[in-house]
């Protein structure tokens, strides 16, 4: 197995469990094999230790030199337009549809299941539709 995402210094990570879970932040420098500093400029997380086991890495990398402030974290930040990769990523909208789905009411996801009813019997009458048209010819 190829590894594509490696810890380095700027590597984005999206915080999955914690206080901070649901975040992005940083890397700025690591602190041992278990542990890295991390800051998030722009999604209110403050400059902190943070486990390895704690952070999912992405795909995306800020230019930041080793042990940067927190200033020039938040300008690299926005220069590489990280929120916005980030919001359009299908990573991001999987963990937006899975909170929206969280969130349904009763009634909605009622509705949601009579939907996919109606879906569904359109689709088998259009199959069936097609099976008899292949048949006859």
């Amino acid at each position: 197995m190829v590894f594509k995402r490696y810890v380095e210094i700027g590597r984005v990570a999206y915080v999955s469990f914690g206080p901070h879970a649901g975040k992005l932040v940083a890397i700025i420098d690591v602190i041992d094999q278990n542990r890295a500093l991390i800051d998030g400029p722009c999604s209110g997380v403050k400059r902190q230790a943070m486990p390895f086991k704690c952070m999912q890495l992405t795909d995306f990398v800020i230019k930041v030199p080793h042990s940067a402030g927190q200033k020039a974290v938040r300008k690299a930040w926005e220069k590489a337009e990280v929120n916005e990769k980030w919001s359009s990523s299908n990573w991001a909208k999987k963990i937006a549809a899975k909170e929206k789905r969280a969130k349904m009411t009763d009634f909605e996801r009622y509705k949601v299941m009579k939907a996919k009813k109606m879906r569904n019997k359109i689709i088998k009458h259009e199959v069936k539709k097609l099976q008899k048209e292949a048949t006859k010819a």
